[in-house]
């Protein structure tokens, strides 16, 4: 597996297709890079992949916490010198579209288009980080796996696709304590709610039609606020670009060829 060394931490990451512009996958919280399997399968004959396992999750090393997003994006920063990738599209999910709103905020020319799936100026409230981070220091990501498959995915979704759902919360399940809870921070810290209009690179936001932890309306803010904004709605929760992937891929597609 290729890893980048960094000086507190490594980061593994992995590169798919070989043609087209670079297209960089940056993942939720609790989850690693295997949530953009359905991506690559559909997009990597037009695009060049680059997906990643964020700090604290996945293959990636567990630097001491807490984080800010700002380690987040300096990550990417990071991934994309030493790959010599000048410039790419950005996807994000959740913290991940937090982590493209601070690139488009203090790296705007490394990057095309920005898809922002699922996510907010905000997500949540610093209270509420709090009280998640004190929960899974007492009872371990296992506690809340039901309650985070809930959010996550449909009820319908749940049944018929199993396999996939099982896999993605065994992610979940299996991911650092301590990664968890540093990315916890940063999501609690994280704030561009005032920044949107400073954002000049074209955004793409993809809401999940019943996303109860980033609903629509908040993916509309976005789009509405950002200099040059669009917002796609798909079927699905919280996990849009796994429940709908066939449309998601059909979107990005689009919007991103050259």
């Amino acid at each position: 597996m290729p890893y980048l060394e960094l000086p507190s931490h490594r980061l593994h990451y992995r590169i798919d297709g070989r043609v087209g512009p670079w297209l960089v996958f940056c993942n939720s919280l609790g989850t690693d890079l295997t949530m953009w399997g359905q991506q690559v399968a559909g997009l990597e004959q037009q695009f060049r992949i680059l997906r990643y396992d964020g700090r604290g999750h996945g293959a990636s090393g567990t630097p001491p916490g807490p984080y800010a997003i700002a380690d987040l994006g300096s990550d990417v920063l990071a991934l994309l010198d030493a790959l010599h990738i000048e410039r790419a599209h950005f996807c994000g999910l959740s913290i991940g579209g937090l982590t493209g709103q601070w690139l488009a905020l203090n790296a705007a020319h490394r990057f095309g288009h920005l898809v922002l799936c699922a996510t907010a100026s905000r997500i949540g409230s610093a209270r509420g980080w709090t009280e998640r981070i004190g929960h899974v220091r007492a009872g371990g990501l296992f506690s809340i796996a039901s309650a985070t498959q809930d959010r996550w995915f449909t009820s319908e979704y749940s049944r018929s696709a199993g396999e996939i759902v099982r896999d993605t919360i065994d992610s979940f399940v299996n991911t650092s304590v301590e990664g968890y809870i540093g990315c916890c921070s940063a999501l609690a810290s994280a704030d561009f709610s005032g920044l949107l209009g400073k954002l000049t690179n074209p955004v793409l936001t993809i809401a999940g039609a019943d996303d109860a932890v980033c609903p629509p309306a908040q993916l509309a803010e976005i789009a509405q606020n950002v200099q040059h904004g669009e917002l796609c709605v798909l079927p699905g929760r919280h996990m849009v670009n796994i429940e709908s992937a066939m449309q998601f891929n059909t979107t990005l597609a689009k919007v991103l060829a050259p």
